[in-house]
C-alpha cells in the first residue's frame, strides 16, 4: 500500500484524471514515467471474448472455449463446478492478455421476458449469490480479475440505458443486493460494473447510497468501480459517488473536465485520490500474474462437455429416457444441424469448435438409422411443409427427437423477450409430431422459460439444455443416451403463462420509470405466496434413479460470528444407476409482523451416490 501512496504522491494531477477515464476501448491509461502498465479488460462471462485491435468494440473477437451461460450453469446448482470453470476462464484470459474478464452478472430476474436473462444466474439471490461467488473465487485463484455486475437493479433491457427502476428499500436489501453482497464479502471481486439505469431516480454511475454507502463502506469492497460501456452522464458526479473508473475511452473532455473541477474546487482532490488508488491497486495485482502461452483447446472443448451435461434440466419423462436401443431415430429440428448455444449481444463468444447436435447423436446411436427433417426455418414465417417432411419421418421412427430453439430474434442481450412462447411454427411442429409419434422428446435451447402448456402434454419427455455453450450438441447426447444422469434442477420457475408472473403488471414499465410494485415477491416467494399453479417450480428436475429422504434433523450451533443452525438429512439412492441429488433447505419465518414469503432459500448441497448408497 505504501507503494502505491508513494506513486500517486508522484503523479500529476493530469496523470490521476487521465487513470480514471479508459485509455481505448478495452484498456486504461498506463503511465510509462512511473512504471505504471495498462489494465486490458475483456468482455465474458462465460467465455473470453478478446478483440485484436483494443480500439475496436465490433470486430470479430479471437477464438475462445464458449461456455454454458449463466441461466445453464445455475441450473448445476454446483459450487464445485463454476470453481473449476473458472479457472478454465482464467486460463484462457491469460493466453490472451486479459485482466479483468467482465462477469459474471448477478441480477436477479424479475420477469421471465428479460432478454439478458441467460447472462443472469437465478431468480432466487441466495443462489445466485453463491453461484456467481464459485465462479469468481475459481477465476481469481489463478491471478485474473473479475467484474461483478450490473450494480444494481439492472432487469430488463427494454429502456435499459435510461429507465427508472423504483424499488422499496426492503426489496431493494432483501432481492435486489443480496447476491451481489454474497459474492462481493465473500468471493472479493475485483472489480464491481455499474449499470446503465436510474435507481430510484439517480443514474446507476451516480448512485452514492449504492457504490460508496453500502457497496464500500457497508461491505468492505477493496476494488474499483467501473462504469457500464458509456453509462456515465456527469464524469464529475460521478467519481464524488465511487464511480472510480469511465469506460470506454479516450475521452479527453472527460479527463479535462475533472482536472479543471480540481483545479476550481468543485471535485477534492482526494476524491480523486481515492480512486485512482483503487485503479493502481488493481493495475499492480494484475501485473503480477505473468501473461501469453496457451490453452488445451480440446481439454477445455471437454470441460465444456461436462459442465453441459450438468446443467441440463429433465423436465418431465414417462421413462423414455434414457434411449435403449432404438432402430430408427427421427431428429426434427433445425437446432440439431445448426447448434443454438449462445446469446446475442456483449457475451457473443468466437468459439474454438462447436459441436454439431446432429453428429454427436450419431456417434452415440450405434447401428440406429437417423433421419432428419428441418421442422421449421430460421425466421417466424410458417411453413407447412417443412411440418409434413418432419411427421412424415416421425411416424416410422421408434423415437422422434425434437430440438427446438429458441432463435436470436426473440432473446438477446438490447431488447426484452415480447412473450414467452416459441415461435407459431416449433408449436405447429410439436403438436403435429406428438400426434403421430407417442414417444416424442423435446429438446429446448433457450436462456429463459418458454411457455409449454400448448404442446407438453403430447410429449414423453422434456430435456432443458439452456444455451448450452459449444460443446452442448454432445452433452444432450450424453443425456439422452443415459451416459450422464442428468441432475440439473431449475433455478427460475417455468409459470403457466406469461400473465401469472409477478411483474406483469410493472414490466416494463412506462414513461420512463418501472415500479417494482411486487416488491419481495419475486419467482417462486411469488407462486408460492399466491398458492399459484405453476408447469415446473423453481428446483424442480428429474433423475434417470430415484431418491430417499430420512432422518431429517435441525440442531442449534454457535457459529463464529452469528448463531444459527444446521440442518442434516439423510440422502439414499433408492434406484438402479448412480447419480446426484440436489438437497434444498428452505426457511420460514413464523414470528415477523412483516409480510414474508412463504419459504426462502438458505442452503443446498449436491450429492453423488451409487445406487443403494446413503450420505
Amino acid at each position: 500500500m505504501s507503494d502505491i501512496q508513494s506513486l500517486i504522491a508522484q503523479m500529476t494531477l493530469e496523470e490521476k484524471a487521465a487513470l480514471c477515464t479508459g485509455a481505448s476501448a478495452w484498456t486504461t491509461t498506463p503511465i510509462p514515467r512511473l512504471g505504471v502498465p495498462q489494465l486490458l479488460v475483456s468482455d465474458g462471462p462465460h467465455g473470453i471474448r478478446r478483440v485484436a485491435d483494443v480500439h475496436s468494440m465490433t470486430i470479430k473477437s479471437l477464438p475462445a472455449t464458449c461456455f454454458p451461460t449463466a441461466s445453464s450453469l445455475a441450473s448445476s446448482w454446483d459450487v464445485a463446478l463454476l470453481h473449476e470453470m473458472g479457472q478454465a476462464l482464467a486460463e484462457e484470459a491469460i493466453a490472451r492478455d486479459v485482466d479483468v474478464i467482465l462477469g459474471p452478472g448477478a441480477n436477479m430476474k424479475r420477469s421471465p421476458l428479460c432478454g439478458r436473462n441467460f447472462e443472469y444466474f437465478a431468480e432466487d439471490p441466495y443462489l445466485a449469490g453463491t453461484m456467481a461467488a464459485a465462479l469468481i473465487e475459481g477465476i481469481q485463484s489463478q491471478g485474473v480479475g473479475t467484474s461483478l455486475k450490473h450494480f444494481a437493479a439492472n432487469n430488463q433491457e427494454y429502456e435499459r440505458f435510461s429507465i427508472d427502476a423504483q424499488v422499496d428499500e426492503r426489496a431493494l436489501r432483501e432481492i435486489y443486493l443480496p447476491a451481489f453482497e454474497m459474492a462481493v464479502t465473500k468471493a472479493k471481486p475485483w472489480t464491481v460494473m455499474c449499470s446503465y439505469n436510474r435507481i430510484n431516480g439517480t443514474f446507476g454511475s451516480e448512485h452514492r447510497q449504492l457504490l460508496t454507502d453500502i457497496l464500500k463502506n457497508e461491505w468492505g469492497f477493496e476494488g474499483f468501480v467501473v462504469s457500464d460501456w458509456g453509462a456515465v452522464h456527469n464524469r464529475v458526479a460521478a467519481l464524488r459517488a465511487g464511480l472510480d473508473l469511465e469506460m470506454p475511452g479516450p475521452k479527453p473532455t472527460r479527463v479535462d473536465g475533472v482536472i479543471e473541477a480540481v483545479r476550481n474546487g468543485d471535485l477534492d482532490e482526494a476524491v480523486l485520490d481515492e480512486a485512482v488508488r483503487r485503479i493502481l491497486t488493481i493495475v499492480c495485482r494484475a501485473a503480477e500474474t505473468p501473461k501469453g502461452g496457451d490453452f488445451d483447446i480440446a481439454a477445455h472443448h471437454a470441460l465444456a462437455r461436462k459442465i453441459s451435461a450438468e446443467t441440463m434440466v429433465l423436465l418431465k419423462n414417462n421413462g423414455i429416457l434414457p434411449l435403449r436401443d432404438p432402430q430408427h431415430i427421427a431428429v426434427i429440428g433445425r437446432a440439431a444441424m445448426e447448434a443454438h448455444f449462445q446469446g446475442g449481444g456483449s457475451s457473443h463468444i468466437n468459439p474454438t469448435q462447436v459441436d454439431v447436435p446432429f453428429n454427436e447423436l450419431q456417434k452415440l446411436a450405434g447401428n440406429a438409422e437417423l433421419s432428419f427433417a428441418a421442422g421449421y426455418p430460421k425466421d417466424d414465417s410458417r411453413d407447412p411443409v417443412l411440418i409434413e417432411q418432419a411427421v412424415t419421418i416421425a411416424q416410422t421412427a421408434d423415437v422422434a427427437l425434437l430440438y427446438i430453439a429458441l432463435p436470436s430474434y426473440k432473446e438477446s442481450e438490447g431488447y426484452d423477450r415480447p412473450d414467452m412462447d416459441l415461435t407459431a411454427q416449433q408449436v405447429a411442429l410439436i403438436q403435429a409430431v406428438t400426434a403421430v409419434q407417442p414417444n416424442t422428446v423435446v429438446i429446448l435451447n433457450n436462456g429463459a422459460p418458454v411457455a409449454t402448456r400448448a404442446w407438453i402434454g403430447g410429449t414423453a419427455a422434456v430435456l432443458e439444455a439452456w444455451m448450452m455453450g459449444q460443446a452442448g450438441g454432445g452433452a444432450i447426447a450424453d443425456v439422452l443416451f443415459g451416459r450422464v444422469n442428468p441432475s440439473g434442477k431449475l433455478a427460475e420457475t417455468y409459470p403457466l403463462r406469461l400473465a401469472d408472473t409477478p411483474a406483469h403488471l410493472n414490466f416494463p414499465g412506462e414513461n420512463g420509470v418501472v415500479r417494482y410494485g411486487e416488491g419481495l415477491f419475486i419467482g417462486y416467494r411469488y407462486y408460492d405466496t399466491k398458492e399459484l399453479p405453476v408447469q415446473f417450480p423453481f428446483g424442480h428436475g428429474l433423475s434417470y434413479t430415484t431418491f430417499a429422504y430420512d432422518n431429517m434433523r435441525v440442531s442449534d450451533e454457535e457459529f463464529k460470528d452469528v448463531y444459527g443452525i444446521t440442518v442434516s438429512v439423510d440422502v439414499t439412492n433408492s434406484g438402479a444407476v448412480a447419480g446426484q441429488e440436489i438437497v434444498q433447505v428452505y426457511v420460514h419465518d413464523r414470528e415477523s409482523r412483516l409480510i414474508r414469503p412463504y419459504k426462502e432459500l438458505k442452503g443446498f448441497a449436491k450429492v453423488s451416490l451409487q445406487p443403494g448408497e446413503t450420505k
